[in-house]
């Protein structure tokens, strides 16, 4: 489309930024725990310096709790948005999962009991994350549905940028609370606290958009899918190249409905040319969370102290900085290089960056070793070595961001064809908080076993694990959705062009569109 940009696609761009608040809620909280328990106050007060002094190991498996329990809980939230969605729509059910998030922040904010305010964290932050699960698995498949092919893969990735905002978001008030409060709740209250504003502004944001004009037409209100349709293009709803648009999502739909009726909630595993979909969409989850950076952004100011930057405030400010470079990282590359690069190109060129820096950190503290490995420790100077070693996690930041960070949500919000495109995004997100929850969870015993090795680790995993799969999965750029059954092999290209065809035809000679299957969809179950 000649005209496609970001005035013509105004609605849809605000529709991202209002679902993708939730987005910011999955980046703050994956930031902000490591924080928080990091803080010696916060350790001192919920008992883990017995007799005044550090217990290391407490502390470690706090920290691991307090991260990972988030994880557990977005698990299951990512699991259940799938039938929600389904029956419920896109934007009722992000509705929903942001209240769950809401009610999980308040219960984190009000902990203060040394007896039992760590239970009422670990409870708060189970909730929160069913809440972030559910957003995190809705919130692409909405975004990716309502967006025009020729910009899906920089609106879709908005998500990355968003994530990236929570977590600088996360790091800087850290920071902040780390050099302007000695004690006090406030030095929890705060960072939990202010989940509630990103939340807010979703809820209510979301009272602004409209339903996801692909989901109206797979349960057969066909005349509203139009009408959301040519509202998120600004167009009439005569205009050709729309009614087109429709015509495609539209033999889509009945071909997965007449190619799998009867199948039930087996269609979304086993129809002919899904099962591939959810290998790649489990395994493309499975590498980025063992890619290193969710360790790295978890356990930040802990990961910034292992390489020389003692000192809360080192630790934190290193951390924020970081924060900072993903974000802006992460922006260059959605607005400039995910519809030029491709997606095959930039998996590939991203995961050799990363194994290459880890590789020379991992190298460095070697030959190098930190003097502390204490985030409270208290040193003079920075050594050359330690400086080294932190701009090569910043380099290796901008690598994740130009590939392995935005892109995994970008690809599984592609390939999913539209009635089980809930299924496969429910299921994608389920694997990533599952490998999210191994990971956080177990960081910190692992750099602590392994020293320098942890970054040889995830070298080698970037290098011959993604690298690897960036080469063998295919290209889906400039693809629209509806082709993405022909790329998978669910149906031939005779066959969609025949449909569409078809389709058109129909809409030309009669005011009612899918007249003759209003009904179909709802009896079928996914």
């Amino acid at each position: 489309m000649a005209k496609a940009g970001v005035f013509v696609n105004i609605r849809v761009y605000w529709l991202a930024f209002i679902a993708y608040w939730g987005i910011v809620l999955f980046g703050y909280d994956t930031g902000i725990a490591g924080g928080v328990v990091s803080q010696a106050n916060f350790q001192k007060h919920f008992g883990m310096w017995p007799n005044g002094v550090k217990n290391a190991a407490v502390v470690t498996a706090v920290s691991s709790n307090v991260v990972s329990v988030l994880q557990a809980g977005a698990f299951f939230g990512a699991l259940g948005s799938a039938p929600i969605s389904g029956k419920f729509g896109r934007k009722w059910t992000l509705v929903g999962f942001t209240f769950i998030f809401a009610i999980g922040a308040i219960l984190t904010t009000v902990a203060s009991s040394p007896t039992n305010g760590l239970a009422l964290i670990y409870a708060g932050r189970v909730i929160s994350g069913i809440g972030i699960g559910g957003i995190s698995a809705v919130s692409p498949a909405f975004v990716s549905e309502c967006s025009p092919k020729e910009v899906r893969g920089r609106i879709t990735g908005l998500f990355q940028i968003m994530v990236a905002t929570g977590v600088m978001l996360s790091y800087f008030i850290n920071y902040g609370v780390s050099i302007n409060i000695v004690d006090g709740s406030r030095i929890w209250r705060i960072p939990f606290g202010f989940q509630l504003v990103p939340a807010g502004i979703m809820l209510f944001g979301l009272l602004t958009v409209k339903e996801s004009p692909r989901w109206l037409a797979s349960i057969g209100r066909n005349e509203d899918a139009l009408k959301n349709l040519a509202y998120l293009r600004r167009k009439p709803t005569d205009d050709t190249e729309l009614l087109h648009e429709l015509a495609e999502i539209e033999a889509a739909i009945e071909e997965e409905h007449e190619a799998r009726k009867g199948l039930g909630w087996k269609e979304a595993f086993f129809g002919k040319g899904n099962f591939i979909r959810f290998v790649i969409a489990f395994v493309i989850f499975l590498l980025q969370q063992w890619c290193g950076q969710n360790s790295v952004g978890y356990y930040a100011p802990q990961i910034f102290a292992s390489i020389g930057y003692t000192g809360n405030k080192n630790s934190l400010l290193a951390s924020g900085v970081y924060g900072v470079i993903k974000l802006v990282a992460t922006s260059l590359f959605i607005f400039f290089g995910v519809e030029t690069l491709g997606r095959k190109l930039s998996f590939f060129i991203s995961a050799m960056g990363m194994g290459i820096c880890f590789f020379i950190i991992g190298a460095i503290i070697k030959t190098h070793p930190p003097p502390a490995t204490s985030s409270t420790s208290v040193v003079t100077a920075i050594s050359p070595a330690s400086q080294g070693m932190a701009a090569m996690l910043y380099i290796y930041v901008c690598f994740y961001s130009m590939g392995w960070g935005p892109l995994p949500w970008v690809y599984v919000s592609d390939i999913f064809p539209t009635r089980t495109r809930h299924f496969g995004l429910a299921c994608a997100s389920a694997s990533q908080w599952l490998w999210n929850f191994v990971v956080s969870h177990q960081t910190l015993l692992i750099e602590e076993q392994l020293g320098y090795k942890f970054f040889l680790m995830f070298a080698t995993v970037n290098i011959g694990a993604m690298g690897v799969f960036s080469l063998v999965i295919p290209e889906t750029k400039g693809r629209s959705l509806e082709e993405m059954d022909i790329i998978f092999g669910s149906v031939s290209a005779e066959k969609r062009k025949a449909d569409v065809a078809r389709m058109e035809h129909a809409l030309d000679n009669g005011p009612e569109i899918g007249s003759t299957r209003s009904h179909e969809f709802t009896d079928s179950k996914a």
